[in-house]
């Protein structure tokens, strides 16, 4: 049955058809599919056939809401040609608790740590639940939800809605849905940290191997691995874990010592790293170092190390269940050092690094370079199919995720491709040791400021880092512009930062300033006329720390060419992913300028040098404008 709820467009029918195939065959599909393919809905109406055919559930995994929301949406759609339950899900977290909604201490909490206390919550005390929106469930008419659920097709933020009309708990509602789902879809943390995927598992009721996997966007999936296994401890942390320590007696970890004897002592090797290893941002640290300086200076055996690892563990947990039973943030910084110890020792020699990193909390940090350790669940899966706009060179992505027996393809964007004009400067550079250089980096800025106020049209300018839009800032250029200017701020929350979307996308001429990979430029669309200039400072390449070394070694190792793994391919996807913002649809007409000589040497962007990129523009709009 032919699923996809849309006439076709050119190219969609073979790819969805390749999809299908793929999924029913039990095999790996990697795609890079252009703008205008539809790759949300090609990618469920595919999957769903498959898994009607095979007996299997389909779950699709997201980075952002917005994504999330875009599926519920195809999803309704193709359920006027199928019955089709979607189940949407979040991680836990405060704002959709209604128990710890207005604790402002809980904010902050990991969703591990406020799993710990809605277990407390829910525990019953003489037949009497603490939670009663948990404990309505249990009076609630579960089928009555399934049907509206298949009916109306909500998303988390409709059914947390639904659920606070009548005194619900969403988040545990939402699992009784998840057996009979047809669809559901998740963040990435419900398949891949091994803790969350058990408990996934147990709700849905049903193996991997029944189910069929959707990775949207998926060129960020291998950095989202390193990052699951990477660990850090720092200064900061060790100061909260001292002052633990000191509340809760200061415990011992093994025959005379305490805590603050084994936090004293990472303090001093943490200002040793420094000294010895730390260069500029940060630096190597030899795999026995920690190991070595902790037996030296406690002198105690390495069995002696891993005893006091254990204890730290242990401690933290019992600090944790008694916060937990007082209804507090169940935080344990004392087993969190305890956790990061492990974690070090453990690690495997060429696959991490370690690092000393420099700054305000000094801290150390394991690194993890090969993400298919994270990645075997997708091994398990009867099929997946992984998706984006930028996953060229897909061999490469199929050999860093460890897939086998994978079908690539690459299918091109139907839009005509004269709506884009993509061109670069010749006479500026980003490049590390050229930004030292007040003419070069005087230049780019007036290149900027010229190409926003060419034209009378809503203009992004993408910076490869924070620190670079800073000095921008500091030099005065938002007041050159002189338009209203909204910007991407580090860390901001994700109300902040739509905010700030949606004042750009509602002022007449308005200038944003993001930064090329980050959330603005992956993962928001800009339809028509809501974005027609980018201008792309620089080339995203990774700053040459030791960190960066480290991995492209790596990357020479598997690919044969570190550079190009670690360092030009990542940047291309990055700004291929900030050009992309500009056409949405048939009917976007865009112009980019990238302010970097070295653009021509980019695979998959064709940009054309110019002498002129402000008449250049003004040209190509009144072009498209009059044809």
């Amino acid at each position: 049955m032919d699923l996809f709820p849309y006439p076709f467009r050119s190219g969609q029918r073979e790819l969805v058809d390749l999809l299908r195939e793929a999924a029913v065959a039990g095999k790996a599909a990697v795609v890079e599919s252009g703008t205008g393919t539809g790759k949300t809905v090609s990618s469920l109406a595919a999957s769903i056939d498959a898994a009607r055919s095979t007996g299997c559930k389909v779950i699709y995994l997201t980075r952002t809401k917005s994504q999330q929301k875009q599926v519920v949406t195809e999803c309704a759609r193709i359920s006027e040609k199928v019955p089709l339950l979607c189940v949407p899900l979040q991680g836990r977290k405060s704002s959709t608790c209604p128990m710890m909604a207005d604790d402002p201490e809980l904010s902050a909490g990991t969703p591990e740590e406020l799993s710990k206390l809605c277990s407390e919550y829910k525990r019953k005390e003489n037949g009497i639940c603490a939670c009663m929106y948990y404990d309505n469930i249990e009076k609630a008419d579960i089928p009555s939800v399934i049907q509206y659920i298949r009916e109306s097709h909500p998303t988390q933020e409709d059914f947390n809605l639904y659920c606070e009309k009548r005194d619900l708990c969403p988040y545990e509602l939402m699992k009784h849905a998840l057996p009979e789902a047809d669809v559901i879809v998740a963040p990435y943390p419900f398949i891949f940290m091994p803790a969350v995927l058990h408990h996934f598992i147990e709700w849905v009721g049903t193996p991997l191997s029944s189910m069929i996997a959707v990775v949207d966007e998926a060129h960020n999936l291998p950095d989202y691995l390193r990052e699951v296994m990477t660990s850090e401890y720092g200064l900061n942390a060790l100061a909260l874990a001292e002052k633990e320590a000191r509340e809760w007696g200061d415990p011992e970890v093994a025959e005379g010592f305490t805590v603050t004897d084994i936090t004293g002592v990472f303090r001093d090797i943490i200002v040793a790293a420094t000294g010895e290893y730390l260069i500029e941002e940060d630096g190597l640290v030899p795999p026995y170092f920690l190991q070595d300086e902790l037996m030296e200076r406690l002198g105690v055996s390495s069995r002696t190390i891993s005893a006091m690892q254990r204890a730290l563990v242990d401690i933290g947990e019992m600090i944790s269940d008694s916060k937990k039973k007082r209804r507090k943030l169940p935080r344990t910084y004392i087993g969190s050092l305890g956790r990061f110890l492990q974690h070090w020792y453990s690690t495997e020699e060429g696959f991490y690094v370690r690092l000393v990193i420099g700054g305000e909390n000094t801290k150390l940090k394991v690194y993890c370079m090969d993400p298919r350790e994270a990645s075997r669940p997708l091994s398990e899966f009867r099929a997946s199919i992984h998706m984006s706009g930028t996953l060229a060179p897909l061999d490469e992505y199929v050999t860093e995720l460890g897939l086998e027996d994978a079908e690539a393809r690459i299918f091109r964007s139907p839009f005509d491709p004269g709506n884009l004009m993509v061109e670069y400067v010749t006479d500026v550079s980003t490049k590390y040791d050229e930004m030292s250089d007040p003419e070069n980096v005087g230049r780019i800025e007036r290149h900027a400021v010229d190409l926003v106020r060419c034209t009378e049209r809503n203009t992004a300018v993408f910076f490869p880092s924070y620190r670079l839009m800073d000095t921008f800032i500091r030099d005065g250029v938002p007041k050159l512009i002189g338009r209203d200017i909204f910007y991407e701020v580090r860390g901001m929350s994700q109300t902040d930062l739509m905010e700030a979307v949606e004042g750009f996308r509602s002022t007449p001429h308005g200038v944003l300033f993001a930064v090329t990979g980050g959330r603005i430029s992956e993962g928001l669309d800009f339809p028509d006329k809501d974005l027609e200039v980018a201008v792309i400072i620089g080339i995203p390449y990774p700053r040459p720390t030791a960190r960066h070394k480290a991995f492209t070694r790596y990357c020479e190792i598997v690919f044969g060419d570190g550079f190009e793994h670690a360092s030009k391919i990542p940047a291309t996807r990055k700004i291929r992913q900030a050009i992309g913002r500009l056409i949405r649809s048939e009917n976007d007409v865009g112009a980019a300028v990238i302010l970097d000589r070295r653009a021509s040497a980019l695979d998959g962007i064709d940009a054309k040098p110019a002498d002129d990129p402000c008449s250049d523009i003004v040209r190509f709009f009144r072009y498209r404008e009059q044809n």
